[in-house]
Order: C-alpha cells, then structure tokens, then sequence
C-alpha cells in the first residue's frame, strides 16, 4: 500500500480556525501548481468569547460548532489527509479548548490542531510569500489577527526571524473600544499599550533589518483598501496615511458613524483595535511603507500539506536538524526507529491512513529519543520528553509534540508515570513499540534478532524472539524478566515466547 509521501490528491483543504474568522480554503494542485476552487469565511469572534477566566462562552463555540458544520458539509468524501484544520491564538488561551476541540472535531468531521505562535507565523510567512514574485530581497511580514499578531523576516520563501505576540484586533477593540464608541485618549491608551509590548521585539528586528514590507490578513487588507478607495493613498500604509485616518475615526465618534468606502460591516467592531496595533507598528519599527500582501495562514497550511505529499515534509527538516542540534548518535536512533517502526507494522492489520500518520510519529519519536542525553545521560529520556514538547517545532502541531514527548518518556523507567498521558490503545502501542525496540538495542552495536515481532492474543501483547538470539543476550533477558512487573504496576500485560 502507498505510504503519506506516495499518495496524490487532486484537491487539498485547509481549515482556519482563527481568533476573528474561519476560514476554509480548497484547492486543485496540478504539478505543484495551485489553482483555488472555493473559499468559505464565518465570522465567528472566537476571542471575544473568551471570559475573564479564559473560558470560551458558550455563545463562542455555538457560532464556531455552525461554522464548522458547514465546512464540514463541502469537505464531505476527501481523504482524511487531504485536509489540515489549525487552530490558533484563542484556542491556545482557552483553558477548555480541549473540550471544544473534540466536539469541533466530530461536526467538521477532521482532526485540528492547535499550532504554536511561531509555527502560526511559519505557515502564514509560506502562504504570503508564495503569492508574491520571486525576490531575493528581505522581507518582513506582519500579520495583525484576532487574539495575536506575528511578526516574520525571511528571504524568498525562508523565514528566519519569526515572533508571536499576544495582542489581536479583537482582543485590543474589546479591551479598549468596548461599546464601540472612539476617542483621541482611547486610542493614546491602546497605542501604549501596543507600543509596550512591541518593546520585546522591536531592537532586533530593527536591527536584522528588511528591504520590503507586508500586511496579511482581515486588518491590512481593510487599512489598505479604505486609505485607497478614499484617495489617501494608493494603497500602502504609511504613519501619516495613519494618522489622517485615525483623525477620520475621532471624528466619527461611534464605530457606528464611519462612513468610508471599502469598509465592511463585518469588520466594523474590530477595526479599531487592528488599526491601533498597525499603527504603533509602523511607528516603533520604523516602517515607511507597508503594502497588502494576499496570501496567509490558510495558504501556508496547504503549500505546507502539498509538501507532506510530495516529499518536502517540513516535519522531516526538524527533526534532522534537532538530532544535529541535540548531537543524536544517528546510527543508533535509526536502529531504534526502525525496529520500532517494525514492532508496530507488523501488530497491524493492512495499512490505513491513520495508523500510516502513527507509523511516522513513532519513527519521529524514535529518532528523537536520545536528545536529551546532550543534556545528562541520567534520566535523559525525560529530558528528550521534555525536549520534544516544550521546543518550537516547525511543521508540528502541539497535539504531535505531546504525544511524541509521552512515548519517548515512556520508553525508559516507570510506565505508571504515562498511564495517563497515552489514554488510548494505539498511543499504549506506539510506546510499547519504542519501549521494547530500545531495550533490543540496547548493546548499541550488536546484531538485531533473527525473529522479532509482536502480537496480541486474549489481551496480552507477546514479544516473540529468536531463541538464539536471546541465549547470546543474557542482560537483555533478564531485562524483559524484569519488565513484567513494571508492567503489571501499569496495568498492561505482556510475555516473551522464544521462537
């Protein structure tokens, strides 16, 4: 059967679930050639449900649960690896994300994953600068979204610089212009705000430097389409166009009351928050010029879901370049990932999609086993844990990170401190898989068994190893002896049968 990277699709689909809106996004990829065949917005205002504890309301995640429903209704029939659903900033702020995410996943009908700040920045980076020329020139790319903005420099379509702060154009409008109404102080008072926390980054991103600048997103495009359309400028931002149409706003008086070409009713009660943040960016950076720039999220994660299939995994990328980082021993990883991954196949009936994604998280946590020993060798495989869910991972969600870091820790030591944290059955076997790979390993340099797999008869998972094999490791046999009884403390159960 295919693998991941084997299989084609003719249509992939990305699904934002942003703080503001979501969107989806479908496309037809033709030799590696977009071409967009439909695009689904909700305004949904994720962020403005959340309470002052970090709940989403219950209002929230009913408009989200209808969003999704109808997404799910046009993704009805495409493969299971056809589709990525992200979640960004508000979903990383709820502290019941959790429980939202597991209804939203059952109306969208598709996994969703929940990315970090700078992988939002990554994939937004990907989606602007893939529908822009070609330039050697650097770029910086800012995104002003509803719970958080990001800031990337890069060259071509490489980012090098990339930075997530949490303020957001919902955030900031219900923070400050909460009944709508606009004032010179309210805006003073939300610019020094913004200024305060652009402080953190503004030095060196000023000192890396750029030669052009871009705005994505719901906030630029709106800035860039009113200065335009009512002849303040051609389009680009720039501090004075800013502050001409700040003075519009004071004038207005009531979001209510602005009447200006190019401007959306939908966009209407978070203008104001996006704006203030665009604007104390442009003044504490600097910026001359800033102009829109199409392309964002939702079309980084499908030039980033076209790369899984066509051999450009940037999942592949991190983790070589962590085990340069971390100075993993390769020959000795590879065997325990192989061996692991081996294990694993073999308990399996014929492959599907799922358990294809499974085979590769455990190839990924076998490779990635061994990190933490740059740290200490004692105890070095919490540091790997530890390591591989704290770490920024490009391509990874924070779903994958977890589950990653709870099968490397469970690989070595107690199993009663994972029981928990690998709740279901393929996750238990994935870790078994590593587990017992690393323990067959262990000598680092000698030959692997003739005969090695594992099966499962009434409950009870049986390791089957060559006899031989097994009379020549005498350590290794008394280690599996061993593990009988930390895997009755677990609560799993296993057996050796010599074949």
């Amino acid at each position: 059967m295919k693998t991941i990277k084997e299989i084609e699709f003719e249509q992939l689909a990305a699904v934002d679930l942003g703080s503001n809106s979501f969107r989806l996004q479908i496309a037809r990829v033709v030799d590696d050639i977009f071409y967009p065949l439909d695009s689904y917005r909700e305004t949904v205002r994720l962020a403005a449900g959340l309470t002052v504890d970090r709940m989403l309301d219950s209002a929230s995640r009913q408009r989200a649960l209808v969003a999704l429903s109808r997404f799910g209704e046009r993704l009805r029939g495409f493969p299971r690896d056809a589709v990525r659903a992200v979640g960004t900033n508000a979903l990383r702020a709820a502290k019941n994300a959790r429980e939202f995410i597991l209804e939203a996943q059952s109306v969208l009908g598709y996994p969703i994953e929940v990315i970090a700040g700078r992988e939002e920045a990554r994939l937004i980076y990907q989606g602007v600068t893939q529908l822009l020329s070609a330039s050697s020139a650097r770029r910086l790319v800012i995104d002003i979204g509803g719970g958080s903005t990001e800031f990337i420099i890069g060259n071509g379509t490489r980012p090098h610089l990339m930075e997530s702060l949490y303020m957001g154009c919902v955030s900031y409008s219900m923070r400050f212009f909460p009944d709508g109404v606009l004032t010179e102080q309210r805006f003073l008072d939300a610019k020094i705000a913004a200024l305060a926390e652009l402080e953190s980054i503004t030095a060196i991103y000023r000192q890396t430097g750029w030669d052009e600048v871009y705005g994505s997103s719901g906030t630029a495009r709106a800035i860039s389409s009113i200065l335009e359309l009512n002849g303040i400028t051609r389009g680009s931002l720039t501090l004075s166009a800013l502050c001409k149409l700040r003075q519009m706003f004071i004038e207005a008086g009531h979001v209510a009351n602005i009447a200006l070409a190019g401007l959306k009713t939908d966009r209407l009660m978070v203008l104001p928050g996006g704006f203030v943040i665009m604007d104390a960016i442009i003044e504490a950076f600097g910026i001359e010029q800033l102009f829109f720039a199409e392309g964002a999220l939702r079309e980084g994660v499908l030039f980033d879901l076209a790369g899984r299939h066509h051999h450009a995994d940037m999942r592949e990328q991190t983790v070589r370049q962590m085990m340069r980082r971390y100075h993993v021993d390769h020959q000795q990883a590879r065997r325990v990932a192989q061996l692991a991954v081996a294990l694993y196949t073999g308990h399996l009936p014929p492959m599907d999609d799922e358990s294809t994604l499974c085979r590769k998280q455990l190839e990924w946590a076998g490779l990635l086993h061994e990190v933490g020993i740059d740290i200490a060798h004692s105890g070095y495989h919490k540091h790997s844990a530890y390591i591989v869910e704290k770490a920024d991972m490009p391509g990874f969600s924070r779903i994958e990170q977890i589950l990653m870091a709870q099968i490397i820790l469970a690989h070595r030591g107690r199993l009663t401190k994972v029981r928990e944290g690998l709740s279901s059955k393929t996750d238990r076997l994935m870790a078994v898989c590593l587990r017992f790979a690393a323990l067959i390993c262990r000598n680092r340099t000698g030959s692997l068994p003739m005969c090695c797999s594992l099966e499962e008869e009434s409950g009870v998972l049986v390791l089957k190893l060559d006899s031989t094999w097994l009379e020549a490791h005498p350590l290794t046999l008394a280690t599996l002896d061993q593990e009988l009884n930390e895997w009755k403390e677990a609560g799993w159960f296993f057996r050796v049968r010599r074949v």
